[in-house]
């Protein structure tokens, strides 16, 4: 490597760096001006003056159900699609370029889409109104491609030789997907899922059209609920003086991004528990 190709690299290098310090400052804004706001009266209290004041109890509730119903719905859908591409189809085979071109271009539709989907299927034609289980449906659907192509990507990483092993020891196929397969892919599947998650929580287009604007204590799934990315929103846009109680609503949900990636990190680390 000449002088000129080192400058180059080291100007790369510098600038990868800087794009990375860039969210970091963000963060270090937001942590300042909402950590003063941020206490367990903020975190149980119902929302006072269009969010002004009080607190964000309501909207954690509705925020967890959400997530609990798109990711309870994804998971075993996801997961087992992953796996019919993996073992049932083959991979030079029409079947399977046909689905792949679908998931991406699904994975590629902008989230407004989805939501006027999810508006009209839930909302509308199932009668559910403006809820928390047709936003969670629709979330859902939207990162079903996401998931789906992680867990396969995992699955397919799976050496051909584990196979031929388990055939060798006579293995039944549930055999080899619950002590082999599944085991192996396991860090791979919770990086898809702490993705998926991820997304969930940061969608807000989405859950305008289904889950609906209200502040109030969700009572059951089909009560309307504000998500913290949506209660952000609001704050920052449409509620003047909102901005330390959004910040400190933005701290909230990147608690819950990092509780989440806990949680998948722990399953990744011991893969070896899904063979017991």
């Amino acid at each position: 490597m000449n002088r000129r190709e080192a400058w180059r690299a080291r100007a790369l290098g510098l600038l990868a760096l800087a794009l990375m310090l860039a969210p970091l400052s963000l963060l270090w804004t937001v942590f300042g001006d909402g950590i003063g706001v941020l206490d367990w009266q903020f975190l149980l209290a119902e929302p006072e003056q269009a969010g002004r004041s009080g607190g964000i109890g309501p909207i954690i509730v509705s925020t967890a159900l959400v997530l609990l119903i798109c990711m309870s719905l994804a998971v075993p859908l996801g997961l087992g699609t992953a796996l019919f591409l993996v073992e049932q189809v083959r991979p030079e085979g029409r079947l399977n370029l046909t689905l792949q071109w679908a998931l991406d271009g699904l994975g590629a539709v902008p989230s407004v889409v989805f939501g006027l989907f999810g508006y009209r299927l839930f909302v509308v034609e199932l009668g559910w109104g403006y809820s928390l289980l047709a936003g969670g449906c629709t979330l859902a659907c939207m990162v079903l491609p996401l998931f789906i192509r992680g867990c396969e990507q995992a699955l397919r990483d799976c050496p051909q030789s584990y196979r031929q092993a388990a055939a060798g020891l006579a293995i039944s196929r549930v055999g080899y997907l619950r002590r082999i397969l599944l085991p192996f892919a396991a860090p791979g599947i919770a990086a898809a899922l702490v993705l998926s998650a991820g997304r969930a929580l940061a969608e807000t287009a989405v859950l305008l059209f289904t889950a609906g604007y209200v502040m109030r204590w969700p009572e059951s799934l089909f009560d309307s609920g504000r998500t913290l990315a949506v209660h952000i929103y609001d704050l920052a846009m449409n509620v003047s003086g909102g901005s330390p109680a959004s910040a400190a609503t933005a701290l909230v949900l990147l608690g819950f991004a990092l509780v989440i990636q806990l949680l998948a990190w722990q399953i990744g680390k011991r893969p070896l528990s899904f063979a017991r």
